[in-house]
């Protein structure tokens, strides 16, 4: 288990890497505080988990069995008399500790840390704060729209404000204005902007005409994503409710039955595949014997065979997202798995003997 911790802390350390460096760039360039980076990084972590559980079991039994291997210890084991199919046994066990904490995440962890992360994806789309109050910098909050603040100071007031709209085909509206506020009503966001000017263009008559204001209020609300409700989806929902009210959770997430039921299934199958991962970097490092060139060949054999296994679950995964009926069809890529393994160890248990030819005798 020492060495499955170690290989998922490298994994799932390579997979937060590349997921903070997206989360940092798009979090951070809106204007989000470090503190939501770091929220978001952990909701975002059982699902990298989930990810890299197989490979970490795999690379632990390969390891582990490599090691055996070449201090000898695997020879003198079945030189007692313990079979392939005994040696087995702890491996299984392994495989069956991280399928239990593989069915913690699939069913628990994960369905509800990504549903937690949806809602506040929805929640700092509004943020006013994220969206428009940086200062020294120029914004595009939609499209054909700038705005600048100079300075924001600590009760609120916003100084030297610059704001741009050419969101009308005929015209351009500029506004600036020495100090500015944002309020809320019940109608949204408004920015009131105090001693400014507003200067207009308009593009047919190539006219510009200026006016003065001690105060004016503008609707910001448009260029803001306002928070509503999320649609549910299959991913956030409890495997008990993709099981038993498959059609209702299928009409409330507008998806399919069958997508409904590949999710469901697909959860369960994840933890299988922990065992298949296990078995087959051991039973595959099995079939080579002992050897002062190593198990490289059985080594990449063991990846192969892994490949064939994910190749196999991405196969059936469509047809059963278009036929809900062929749920059962999520389960071959695992008793594929089981097969090779098993295909494995009964080859290791009776290695094929070259039969050696017979050499002629010499007349005297």
């Amino acid at each position: 288990m020492v060495l499955f911790g170690f290989f998922a802390l490298v994994l799932v350390s390579v997979y937060w890497v590349n997921r903070a460096v997206i989360l940092f760039d798009r979090l951070i360039a809106d204007g989000h505080s470090a503190g939501v980076f770091v929220e978001f990084t952990a909701l975002s972590l059982p699902n990298v988990i989930r990810m890299v559980l197989p490979m970490a079991a795999f690379a632990a039994a390969v390891y582990v069995t490599n090691r055996l291997s070449a201090d000898s210890e695997l020879t003198v084991v079945q030189a007692t008399g313990y079979s392939p199919w005994r040696l087995a046994r702890p491996v299984l066990m392994f495989g069956l500790v991280i399928a239990l904490m593989m069915s913690t995440l699939t069913h628990f962890l994960v369905p509800a840390s990504l549903g937690q992360l949806r809602e506040r994806e929805t929640e700092i789309s509004g943020s006013v704060s994220a969206r428009l109050l940086r200062e020294g910098v120029f914004l595009h909050p939609v499209s054909d729209v700038t705005f600048y603040i100079r300075e924001i100071s600590v009760d609120g007031e916003l100084s030297d404000v610059y704001l741009s709209d050419r969101r009308q085909p005929d015209r351009s509206v500029t506004y600036t204005a020495e100090r500015a506020y944002i309020l809320r009503d019940d109608a949204g966001p408004k920015l009131v902007m105090v001693s400014g000017l507003a200067q207009t263009m308009t593009y047919k008559t190539r006219r510009l005409s200026t006016t003065n204001f001690k105060d004016f209020s503008y609707d910001i609300s448009a260029l803001i994503a306002q928070a509503g409700t999320p649609t549910p989806r299959v991913k956030h929902m409890s495997t008990i409710d993709l099981l038993t009210r498959t059609s209702e959770m299928a009409t409330l997430a507008k998806d399919t039955n069958g997508e409904v039921l590949e999710e469901a299934h697909g959860r369960i199958q994840q933890a299988f595949l922990c065992v298949v991962a296990a078995l087959i970097g051991f039973s595959t490092l099995m079939i080579g014997g002992f050897s002062r060139f190593g198990v490289t060949r059985q080594i990449v054999l063991a990846i192969f065979l892994l490949v064939l296994v994910k190749l196999a679950e991405s196969a059936v995964t469509d047809p059963v997202r278009e036929n809900a009926a062929l749920w059962p069809l999520i389960y071959v890529p695992s008793l594929v798995g089981f097969a090779l393994a098993g295909g494995l160890l009964y080859s290791a248990a009776r290695p094929f003997k070259r039969r050696r030819r017979a050499v002629p005798e010499v007349p005297a």
